[in-house]
This record gives C-alpha cells, sequence and structure tokens, in this order.
C-alpha cells in the first residue's frame, strides 16, 4: 500500500483545511496472525455505480495511519491552544475575583455550560451523530440515490434546533429552583442565578456547536473542531476583563454567553462548505430524511448525563463546607484533567474510523483501533498523573497564586488536585470505551447503567467521606466512582480472544467493539508501574527546588524521563505508539493544511 499526500483544491474555491490521502494498491498490510489480507484498489474520489446518474460524489480521505496521526496533532495542538487559553481562563477569575463567594456563585451557574458540553459536544451529541454520519457516509460512497448525508441533516437539524430553543428557555426559566437544587447552602443565590441566566445561553450555541463538530468529524474534518475552545475561551477571557470592573463575576458569564457564539462561527463556514458542495455534486432521487432513533439518543444523552453528574454531587456536598470550597475543587479539577483531555485527542480522530469500519462490517479493524487507542491514551494519561501528583504544589503556585488567590488556596488546591488525579486513568478509560459502545450506531443502555454504578459509588463515598476529609473526601469519592465505571465499562467489552472472527449474520453488528479484557489488562499494568515508580522520583527532584518554575522544570523532565525509560523497558505498547505517530506526523507537515 503506497500513501500519498494530495493537495486537492475545494469546489467552493479554498484551498482546503485538511489532509487528503489517496491509497494506491491492491492489498492490505498483513494482519495480526501474519495473514495478507487481499482488498480491492480504493480510491477517494470513486465512481458510481454503472447506471446512476451524475457525477461521482467524493468520499472522506481514508484513514491511513499518516493521516490519523496529522490529524491528531492538529486536534491535539488546537486542543493545548484551547486547555491553555482555559487556563488563562482560571487564572483570570482567580485573580479578579479569588477564591470566596462571588467564584462560588460563579461556578454554580458554570454547571449549566459544563453539562451542555458534555451533552451536546464532547459526548452525547457526538456519540449519536457521528455514527449516524458515518453510516450515511458508507451509504453514499455504495451509491444510494440522492445524498443521504444530506437526507440526515434535513431530518436532524432543524428538530434538535428547536430541542436547544426550548431546553435553554427552559433552563433560564427555571434558574432559581436550579440554583437551589445545585448548591442549597450557598450564601448569595441571588448571583448565582443571575449567572445561571446569562449562562443558558449555551444551550443553543452548544447544541449546534456540538452538531457541526460531528458532521465535521464525521467528514474527516478536524480543524474547525478543534478550534472551538479557543474561540470560547477568548470570548470568557475579553468578557472578564472589558466588564468585570463594571458588571463583576457576572462578567464571566456573559462571556460564555459570547464564547458559545463564537463556537459556532468558526466552524459554519466548513459545514456550509461541505453542504454547498455535496448539494452541487448530488444525483438522483433524494432520500426521505431518516431523523436519529429516539432510543439512540436517549442512551447517549443519558450516559452523557450520569458521567456530569459527579460535578453535581461534588458541587452539592462543596456548598455545605466553608466559603471558597467549590472554589478549590474547580482549580484542581481544571488542571488535574488536562492530561485526560490530552490522551483522548486520539480517541477524537479515531471514532469516526472506528464508527465507519463498523457500518463497513470491520469488527476486526474496529477492536485493533479500540486495542490501540487504549494503549496509547493510557500511557499519556498516566505520564501526566505522574507529573500532576510529583509536581502539583509548583503547578498550582505557578498558575494561580497572584491577586486575590493566597498561599493557603496553593496548598489546599494543590492537595485536592493529587487526589483528584487518582481518577485520571478511570476518567480516560471512560471516555475510550464509551466509543467502543457508541460506535455501533445502536442503542445501548449498559454505558448509561455502568456510570449510574459509578455515581452510587461516587455519592455513597462523598457523603462518607466529607466530613471527616472535607474537600479531600469529595475528590477521592470521585476518583473511587470513577474507576469502577471504567472497570464496568471494560467488563461489558469482553468479546473473546483478540483477532476471533467477529459474529455474522443477525449478530453481525455488535453491542459494542469487542475487546479482549486480560490482554487489555496486562497492558494497562505495564505504564502503571512505571508511573507509581516516575512519580516519586519527580515529586523528589522538583521539592529541591526553591522556584516553582524551576521545581515545576525539573520535576517533570524527571518524571517524563523514569516514565518512558520504565515504560519502554517493560513493553508498553503506547509509548512505541506515541512515538511512531509522532514520526509519523511530522515527517511531512507540509502537506498539512489548516481552513
Amino acid at each position: 500500500m503506497t500513501v500519498t499526500p494530495s493537495r486537492t483544491p475545494r469546489a467552493d474555491g479554498d484551498a482546503g483545511s485538511d489532509v487528503h490521502v489517496t491509497v494506491v494498491g491492491s492489498a492490505r498490510p498483513t494482519g495480526r496472525h501474519g495473514k495478507r489480507q487481499e482488498k480491492r484498489p480504493r480510491k477517494v474520489f470513486g465512481n458510481a455505480p454503472a447506471g446512476s446518474p451524475g457525477p461521482p460524489l467524493p468520499e472522506p480521505p481514508p484513514a491511513s495511519g499518516g493521516f490519523l496521526a496529522r490529524a491528531a496533532l492538529i486536534t491535539a495542538v488546537l486542543s493545548v491552544a484551547g486547555s491553555l487559553l482555559g487556563l488563562v481562563r482560571d487564572q483570570a477569575l482567580a485573580r479578579l475575583f479569588g477564591a470566596g463567594r462571588d467564584t462560588d456563585a460563579f461556578l454554580v451557574a458554570w454547571t449549566v455550560p459544563e453539562f451542555a458540553a458534555t451533552l451536546l459536544i464532547e459526548d452525547g451529541l457526538a456519540f449519536a451523530l457521528i455514527p449516524a454520519f458515518s453510516v450515511a457516509l458508507a451509504r453514499r460512497a455504495r451509491g444510494a440515490g440522492g445524498d443521504p448525508v444530506r437526507a440526515l441533516v434535513a431530518g436532524t437539524l432543524p428538530r434538535l434546533s428547536l430541542a436547544f430553543v426550548a431546553a435553554g428557555v427552559l433552563v433560564a426559566a427555571l434558574a432559581p429552583q436550579v440554583v437551589g437544587a445545585l448548591a442549597p447552602g450557598l450564601p448569595d443565590p441571588a448571583l448565582a442565578i443571575d449567572c445561571t441566566r446569562l449562562t443558558a445561553t449555551c444551550v443553543v450555541s452548544f447544541g449546534l456547536a456540538g452538531y457541526c463538530s460531528a458532521a465535521l468529524r464525521a467528514h474527516r474534518r478536524f480543524v474547525a473542531p478543534a478550534a472551538i475552545y479557543v474561540a470560547y475561551n477568548t470570548g470568557i477571557v475579553t468578557g472578564m476583563f472589558v466588564l468585570g470592573e463594571r458588571w463583576g463575576v457576572r462578567s464571566a458569564a456573559v462571556g460564555v454567553a459570547v464564547g458559545g457564539c463564537l463556537m459556532v462561527a468558526v466552524q459554519l463556514p466548513s459545514l456550509l462548505g461541505q453542504l454547498r458542495k455535496r448539494c452541487s455534486e448530488a444525483a438522483g432521487v433524494a432520500e426521505e430524511p431518516r431523523p436519529l432513533g429516539g432510543a439512540i439518543v436517549a442512551t447517549v444523552l443519558l450516559f452523557a448525563l450520569c458521567r456530569q453528574s459527579q460535578i453535581l454531587v461534588e458541587r452539592f456536598l462543596a456548598s455545605q463546607l466553608p466559603s471558597g470550597a467549590i472554589s478549590h475543587l474547580n482549580y484542581a479539577q481544571k488542571v488535574a484533567q488536562m492530561p485526560m483531555i490530552l490522551s483522548l485527542m486520539v480517541c477524537t480522530v479515531t471514532f469516526p474510523v472506528v464508527a465507519r469500519a463498523l457500518a463497513e462490517g470491520d469488527t476486526e479493524r474496529a477492536r485493533d483501533r479500540v486495542q490501540r487507542d487504549l494503549a496509547l491514551a493510557a500511557c499519556v494519561v498516566l505520564l501526566g498523573t505522574a507529573a500532576v501528583v510529583a509536581c502539583a504544589p509548583q503547578m498550582i503556585e505557578l498558575l494561580f497564586q497572584r491577586g486575590a488567590f493566597a498561599a493557603r488556596d496553593t496548598a489546599a488546591t494543590a492537595g485536592v488536585m493529587r487526589v483528584y488525579a487518582l481518577g485520571l486513568l478511570g476518567q480516560t478509560l471512560v471516555g475510550v470505551l464509551a466509543r467502543s459502545y457508541f460506535s455501533t450506531g445502536r442503542a445501548s443502555w449498559y454505558p448509561a447503567g455502568a456510570m449510574a454504578v459509578g455515581i452510587v459509588v461516587t455519592s455513597w463515598l462523598g457523603a462518607l467521606c466529607v466530613t471527616p476529609w472535607g474537600v479531600y473526601g469529595i475528590a477521592a469519592a470521585n476518583a473511587a466512582g470513577i474507576t469502577v465505571t471504567a472497570m464496568v465499562l471494560l467488563a461489558g467489552t469482553a468479546g473473546g480472544p483478540a483477532g476471533a472472527a467477529p459474529r455474522r449474520g443477525a449478530h453481525r453488528v455488535p453491542r459494542c467493539v469487542p475487546l479482549h479484557v486480560p490482554s487489555v489488562l496486562r497492558e494497562l499494568s505495564r505504564p502503571v508501574g512505571a508511573a507509581l515508580i516516575a512519580t516519586p522520583a519527580g515529586a523528589i527532584v522538583g521539592s529541591r527546588f526553591g522556584e516553582p518554575a524551576a521545581g515545576l522544570a525539573a520535576g517533570t523532565l524527571t518524571v517524563t524521563a523514569v516514565f518512558v525509560l520504565l515504560g519502554w523497558a517493560l513493553g508498553a505498547q503506547g509509548i512505541s505508539s506515541a512515538l511512531r505517530s509522532v514520526r509519523s506526523a511530522t515527517r511531512r507537515l507540509p502537506y498539512v493544511r489548516s481552513r
């Protein structure tokens, strides 16, 4: 197989925004058992079946290893930029408003965009729409009449838009009840209610942004979706600095509303370009619109809702603690989750690939992809976890200790962050494994059930530990609950020995991507062992420096060196995969373009 990059102009006159790859050849690479798997030549621009009217419709670029690596690199760079702006946002919030009553009030209102992001952008809507678009793209590639992709848009976008508007209006109208349910012990509910009504607008903007992201990723267009949090955090930071002196912490809520609109604006040109191109080229008898099945939408939204309910439990318990507890939990969580966010970048790129493989009936290719993703994501998040635990005081002091954020806030936040970090591997596994369930395009209640089990554990442990240990008990309950969820999800993917042939007939589409659980656990044990040794080594080295920047640099470098060397010695596949991905991504960077 030969992979050659090309720079194909777009139909709308633009030079293009992503990587286009043409696959030439007649055989697939050898399988895991050494058997060569023959396959007919596949082209990016294939002809419709004989007798079908109109010109051919272009397919998305094939998911070669180089394409996925470069797409992951672009996504990671833009996501890191968005995360860094998120840190700037949190720094501005801490500097302008500290960690007290006003900040606690805003962070209660912040629950609305956090829920909306999970339900409509990161998990819920993406889990439902990406498989649906993948099936539509597969049908169009087989020469279905009309354009199944445009039929899907016509059948889903208007109804979903009405649902977003109705939900946003409902949240704004019920803001007092929402605040009362989220934080009954809040000393200033009026401020939280005002902020909640302002942030309710994000239900509409996030819904539209999530729809655009899912459609573009299914078409393997990753630049615009990866840039949404850059636009979002830019709007929040601008709002705080422009309006903060006059409106106080309400300025941050205004920034949320503005940032949500910017998330839609950065994606709309790319999506409209795709739809215009399909519209001008599609031919034949148009299909009737095919709306999403209600059961599919219900299952993915319920899973996302249960996952985000962990924050509800935390805010509810922390609202009964002294002022500042919610703020310490928030700052600790935002920093601690950065390794998890980075670890899931590869899954953001490969989720459409897995969904397309299942739509084409290739269960083995989907399984291999998910197991590689698990190995790579685990290595990335465990390296980050080791760095967070080893260098937590230096990170928080360097990032937040200025203005109204005092040294005592640094100590409290750093301690909470170390406890939070214990659940990062569970968070990552949940993110990867959930995609293996929802990539089938079928309704599955199992992920929501697994998440509900984790919520029960989080709630029970949190209520038990909050009195003796305060915020540390809440963070420990969070880590335990998400780890239990990850184990339940992994157990549900058991699919027999690695490489086993997929079942045919009535069971050709499985409930989830079947995995070989013992192999997965053995692979996970290798980076876990490396992290257990790298963490104390980094903590010892970092503590020898008085300046936080020097301590953070020395501790992080020590953690990285020890983790990589031990992981390599133990044979962790994720480390080898990461190095290969970096080489593949940087080999032909001139061919990577952005819109």
